[in-house]
């Protein structure tokens, strides 16, 4: 049950049935929950006020990565528990994940030099267990240079080359709700707890929730509720009647996207801006990205957009590290803006505050899962439901077995066989009346779950200014991840809506058409969704001032 045309069912579902868990929030740290407890043996409802993802989880930096920067703020565990999980969550899910080799350059003045990367970089892949294969290398200038030619030559004295991992985050949320509810979890996107509820000692029991795209109301019950709203965890212990003093503070991301074409960049670059902020700078079909900002936010999440002070803050960075390209405004394709939740710590910059995780339980019993990184999804959802076990003292429930579970779309007994399978599917995919690069691209994109997608476009066929393609992978998205709304699909379905903006700009109403009549819905419904398809083209653009 995971299709947009069965949530009647499922709310009918959520309303008659008492789950042992309710988790609000489905981003990356809800979703991690959910599988976690439902693999364990548990009952599991999860819901989310906007769609899954569209907090933080879908406006990250991609990167599934170790976090180097925190070695400087000697964070030794987080770097060395991130770092071991980056191959926990390839292996897992390979098609949403992939090894990207890191080039961190070093200039005389900077942030850091030969020694200080040297060693960091050994200490990185010690601590993060890194494989003799993917271990550091420390480059000549000239070597340096060889590897990214744009790089600002004036001054450079070498490089440090290493391996992150380049993820879809957005994608990679869905693919572990997917998993979830395929093993029985409840999984409802654009559903709101609106307010908690409690039993005759004074228990959180359940909530009261709300379905933002109908209005419809029904009571969901618990024997646990666990807080995983990200950047609105406040907000929800907020409906708690009796919580602790901790809160979080919001920092604020931005990323720009680019051409390859103006910003033609071969390698994926960590480096410091003349403030001393470490920037990314990371190819990726056709484009590159750089970011991020990092500043503290005050404002509502729902709303967060980059401004013109965010875009020419990363344009000046990006030509002071790359200096021949000379990027303007105009360059900019597209941007996405995000905010991270970090627990308050008095008196620091949004940079310097701990990414740790940490849960917290109210007198009520209400717990909230706070801070960490889309790396350690996974065992922050261990930790989290490790406590409910505790909890559950007239229950048994089994260990964790998420370590070794292939995420949906992910069912390879190795990595390695990815690129076998998505040559079969190119060769395939002409007996569905598609081409070989488009069968390439949705084996690639969706995994094991490939031939789903070409059954549809097959049945779908072309029309309405949509290939055979496009509309196999609308209807995946709204009968396979609940896909409800045009921006459902563009931005956090595909990624379109950051990647590909022009095909946004030409294809959106095209696909506002076509999802309004396979979900049969009204003109006036039809046209507030072309409404919410502006609304989120023009918070991309970054148009917004500064």
């Amino acid at each position: 049950m995971f299709s947009t045309l069965l949530r009647p069912k499922m709310k009918q579902h959520a309303s008659t049935f008492r789950f042992d868990l309710l988790v609000i929030g489905g981003g990356i740290t809800g979703a991690g929950i959910a599988l976690d407890a439902v693999t364990r043996g548990m009952s599991v409802l999860l819901v989310d006020m906007q769609d899954f993802a569209e907090g933080t989880s879908s406006r990250s930096t991609k990167l599934i990565h170790g976090g180097l920067r925190y070695l400087k703020q000697m964070e030794l565990k987080i770097v060395s528990e991130t770092g071991r999980e980056r191959k926990v969550v390839y292996e897992n899910a390979p098609h949403v994940t992939e090894p990207e080799r890191m080039l961190l350059p070093f200039h005389k003045g900077g942030t850091f030099g030969p020694f200080m990367t040297s060693a960091g970089l050994a200490v990185y892949d010690r601590l993060a267990g890194v494989g003799k294969a993917e271990r550091r290398a420390m480059l000549s200038p000239e070597e340096t240079l060889r590897l990214e030619p744009l790089l600002k030559q004036d001054g450079l004295l070498g490089g440090g080359h290493y391996v992150e991992y380049r993820t879809d985050d957005a994608r990679l949320t869905l693919e572990v709700l997917k998993k979830a509810a395929e093993k029985g979890a409840l999984c409802l996107n654009h559903c709101r707890a609106e307010e908690l509820i409690y039993d005759a000692e004074g228990r959180v029991a359940g909530a009261q929730i709300r379905d933002r795209l109908d209005g419809s109301r029904f009571r969901a019950d618990a024997d646990h509720v666990i807080n995983a709203a990200g950047p609105w965890v406040d907000e929800v212990r907020g409906l708690d009647a009796i919580d602790n003093d901790k809160h979080l503070k919001l920092s604020k991301g931005v990323h720009i996207v680019i051409s390859q074409s103006r910003f033609p960049l071969r390698q994926a670059v960590y480096f410091d801006s003349p403030d001393g902020r470490m920037i990314f700078a990371i190819p990726r079909d056709g484009k590159a990205y750089v970011g991020t900002t990092d500043t503290f936010y005050d404002g509502d999440p729902e709303g967060v957009a980059a401004t013109e002070d965010d875009v020419d803050y990363l344009l000046e960075a990006a030509n002071g590290m790359f200096p021949e390209i000379g990027l303007t405004r105009r360059d900019v394709e597209s941007t996405w803006a995000g905010v991270r939740p970090l627990i308050h710590e008095e008196g620091k910059d949004p940079s310097e505050i701990s990414r740790r995780d940490e849960i917290w339980e109210s007198e009520s019993g209400l717990l909230t899962m706070a801070g960490g990184k889309l790396t350690g999804y996974r065992k922050m959802a261990q930790e989290a439901v490790d406590r409910i076990v505790r909890r559950s003292k007239d229950r048994t429930f089994g260990p964790c077995i998420t370590k070794a579970l292939r995420l949906s779309g992910g069912d390879f007994g190795d990595p390695a066989e990815l690129e076998l399978y998505i040559e079969g599917k190119a060769n395939e995919a002409e007996l569905y009346g598609l081409t070989r690069e488009e069968g390439r691209e949705i084996a690639a994109f969706y995994g094991t779950n490939a031939d789903v997608v070409f059954r549809f476009a097959h049945a779908a066929g072309g029309g309405a200014g949509l290939s055979a393609a496009v509309r196999g992978r609308i209807l995946y998205a709204i009968h396979g991840e609940m896909a409800a709304t045009p921006a459902d699909f563009l931005v956090r379905r595909t990624g379109w809506m950051f990647f590909d903006a022009d095909r946004v700009r030409a294809e959106g109403k095209k696909v506002t058409e076509y999802m309004a009549e396979l979900l049969f819905l009204n003109q006036g419904e039809k046209a507030r969704m072309l409404q919410d398809l502006d609304q989120a083209i023009s918070q991309t653009a970054g148009l917004q001032g500064g």
